[in-house]
């Protein structure tokens, strides 16, 4: 059996948009739900919600079981690792990988030899330093993907995050290390890191999440962002940014909870929280 194509990475080389959903539920039944109701992608967050590698395996599962029943209609899986730099960050890495993982979105990435660095966690030798363990894993279906060792390195999408001044400083050379397929923006950080903590809507981040956009496209790589409006979703769409998350699971609960609420009691407590824009 071939290695499985990875259709995300594919269709942001390709250049078509892609529409995703935030899951930090970090619960295979919600994330099997979300699977099937036609976003591109989901990305599964490994650094901000209560997931380990364990409860990303098991959402993983699930997002695969919605592809038996949905086929191509289901999402494609992003998981976010906790940290991906470093001695540390190349064993989670592999962990993920190993358990099926094709595209990883990793935090925290300033420079392009922290960017090379990913790409080398995510890459077998002679080509980067993943290490050999497809008889064990899930990736390799235990080896049934008899050429998982010789396939897997053009099947694995990098996709980094550029979120504080310094990432801001090297992003060209960031977007163009050789293996990262596409750089994210993170606006909630970025704009603490520019002294303007919550406030993602400030004119100057907007201006330099603007000009990321362009930068990166620039470099020929797909640039992605989170958005928790929709004037803030169609303003970067409109940007160029090809991978679009546009909401979060956690956030379309509360906010569907507090909807319900308000049509039988009136309570301070129920009202919404301000939108931070991101």
């Amino acid at each position: 059996m071939k290695t499985p194509h990875n259709t995300f990475k594919q269709a942001m080389a390709d250049g078509r948009t892609q529409i995703g959903l935030w899951a930090a539920l970090a619960s295979p039944y919600s994330t099997e739900l979300l699977a099937g109701v036609g976003y591109d992608w989901l990305l599964i967050d490994g650094e901000h919600a209560p997931n380990d590698v364990r409860s990303v395996l098991g959402q993983l599962q699930a997002v695969a079981s919605a592809q038996l029943a949905l086929g191509d209609a289901r999402s494609h899986p992003v998981v976010r690792v906790p940290l991906g730099t470093g001695e540390a960050g190349t064993a989670i890495i592999k962990q993920y990988l190993d358990i099926g993982a094709q595209t990883l979105l990793v935090p925290m990435v300033d420079t392009p030899e922290q960017a090379a660095q990913v790409v080398a966690a995510c890459r077998y030798a002679p080509a980067g330093v993943r290490g050999m363990g497809s008889a064990l894993s899930r990736a390799s279906r235990w080896q049934t993907h008899t050429q998982y060792v010789h396939e897997a390195n053009e099947q694995v999408c990098v996709l980094v995050q550029a979120e504080t001044v310094t990432a801001m400083a090297h992003l060209d050379a960031m977007a163009a290390t050789p293996g990262v397929d596409g750089v994210f923006i993170g606006p909630a950080d970025l704009s603490a890191s520019m002294g303007y903590p919550g406030n993602a809507a400030h004119p100057e981040v907007q201006a330099v999440i603007e000009q990321g956009i362009a930068r990166i496209l620039k470099a020929g790589k797909a640039p992605g962002i989170l958005a928790t409006s929709e004037a803030q979703a169609r303003k970067w769409l409109a940007a160029g940014a090809r991978f679009v998350a546009v909401g979060a699971d956690t956030m379309l609960l509360a906010s569907g909870a507090r909807e319900l609420l308000g049509k039988y009691k009136t309570d301070p407590a129920a009202a919404a929280p301000a939108d931070r824009s991101y």
